[in-house]
This record gives C-alpha cells, sequence and structure tokens, in this order.
C-alpha cells in the first residue's frame, strides 16, 4: 500500500508527485532520540521532502528514490542525538533517462535551525528544495561529487551564512568521484566531544574535529538534477 510523504510546497509552486511506502530502516539509537525499537520509523509522516518542480520521490519495497530537476532534501523527520551513527546504501543512477546527471550524492547531518533549534519543520521556514536555501543552518554537510562530479567537499554550516570550506575537505581527484551505477555504502558519524567522520565503502574521507560540535540534529539526503536511490537505511548510537 502507498502513502503519501508530506511534503514543503510554497503556495506558488505546484506539489510534486510523492509516493511513499515502508522504508526498511533498522533503529537501534541508544542515547539519541530516534525514537528506536518502537516501530514509528514505519511511519510516512516521519519523512519530509523539500523539493523544485519537476521532480518525485518515492518511497516503495524498501527503496527511496529520488528523481530531481531543481533540487531535494528528504528529511528523516526525528531529531538525532551524538552518539549517532547513519548508514545507508546509494546509486547515482545512469541509465539514459531524463533526471540521469552523474553528480551530487549529498547529505546533512546534525542540521538544525539556530532560530528554532527544536523544530527544523516550523511554519514558514520557508525551504523549497533550492540549495541556497539550506544556508542559514548550523549542520555538517558533504557535497559527493558536486559541481558535475568535479568535487567533493565537507562543511560545517555555522548558520546564518557562512560555510567555510577548509583546504583539507575539498578533494578533486577522481578516487574521491561518483562512479555511475555504484553501489556507496555511505557512513555518517557525530560525537559528543566533536568527532565528525564520513565513510565511503569503508574508507575514511572526511575526519573532522569540531571545537563547538553539533550534538544534536536531523539527518537529510540531498540532491539536485540527478537520479539517487537509497536502500540499507541505519541509525544507530555511535560506538
Amino acid at each position: 500500500m502507498l502513502h503519501m510523504l508530506k511534503v514543503f510546497v510554497p503556495p506558488s509552486i505546484t506539489k510534486p508527485v510523492v509516493t511513499s511506502c515502508l522504508l526498511l530502516l533498522a533503529i537501534g539509537v541508544r542515547g539519541a532520540s530516534a525514537e528506536a525499537n518502537d516501530g514509528s520509523w514505519a511511519d510516512p509522516a516521519k519523512w519530509v521532502v523539500e523539493q523544485r518542480p519537476g521532480g518525485s520521490v518515492q518511497l516503495e519495497g524498501g527503496t527511496l528514490e529520488i528523481k530531481d530537476v531543481g533540487g531535494c532534501t528528504v528529511w528523516w523527520r526525528t531529531k538525532l542525538t551524538a552518539p549517532v551513527e547513519i548508514r545507508y546504501t546509494a546509486v547515482v543512477l545512469m541509465e539514459d533517462g531524463p533526471f540521469d546527471r552523474l553528480s551530487d550524492l549529498n547529505c546533512f547531518w546534525m542540521a538544525s535551525d539556530p532560530e528554532h533549534p527544536e523544530d527544523l519543520f516550523h511554519s514558514g521556514h520557508g525551504r523549497t528544495g533550492a540549495f541556497a536555501d539550506y544556508d542559514a543552518l548550523q549542520t555538517y554537510y558533504v557535497g559527493y561529487g558536486g559541481n558535475y562530479n568535479s568535487t567533493t567537499r565537507f562543511r560545517r554550516y555555522a548558520g546564518g551564512g557562512p560555510k567555510p570550506l577548509l583546504p583539507e575537505h575539498d578533494l578533486r581527484e577522481p578516487p574521491f568521484l561518483l562512479e555511475p551505477n555504484h553501489a556507496y555504502e555511505i557512513r555518517l558519524v557525530a560525537k559528543p566531544d566533536g568527532v565528525v567522520q564520513y565513510y565511503r565503502d569503508g574508507e575514511l574521507v572526511f575526519d573532522y574535529r569540531d571545537p563547538e560540535p553539533l550534538r544534536e540534529g536531523w539527518f537529510g539526503i540531498r540532491t539536485v538534477k540527478s537520479h539517487l536511490r537509497i536502500t540499507n537505511l541505519e541509525i544507530r548510537s555511535a560506538e
């Protein structure tokens, strides 16, 4: 049975086609407010889609599939608290379809709105899926294979606009760029002491020590003008 995901759509924007079924999400989070072990993760209302017109997001048969034109972020609605580890399998599909572009396997984690720290989805937040709408957040962000698959970057958004890029977090070598139709195993980590890590296929790509740790916030999968398929999502306590 299909269910509708909750989607933010400004009054002037036509609502994209969004359907959902149960995503196979295994959660066992100790020390995180992810409502572990009570089955509530299976409620489609726990997901929020922010997407520009022309694309779609579908959850069906344990798969989250994003087809995008102008920008899309799919959020797990429940706030997470460090120590937390997020794992999922992600593919950037290249099948000669209208949405296929080898770019932007991106993510946010520990994201919050400094003006509304307890509710990322407050009335009037104004996010439409356009990338600039997220500049006001505090968050960790990786843009993997961004800019037409020419860069892979980690940033810590400071809230209110600044999102500095350290030289060591700006990777451009082919080993750190996307391959079409490859099933990437992604692992995100955030710990209360400021350890922030991004792994790809078991390799530690970014290892950041945050002097002002973001200890709670939301997780979202992000892309633009591409076709993503996400499976095997797990959220658990980080050891």
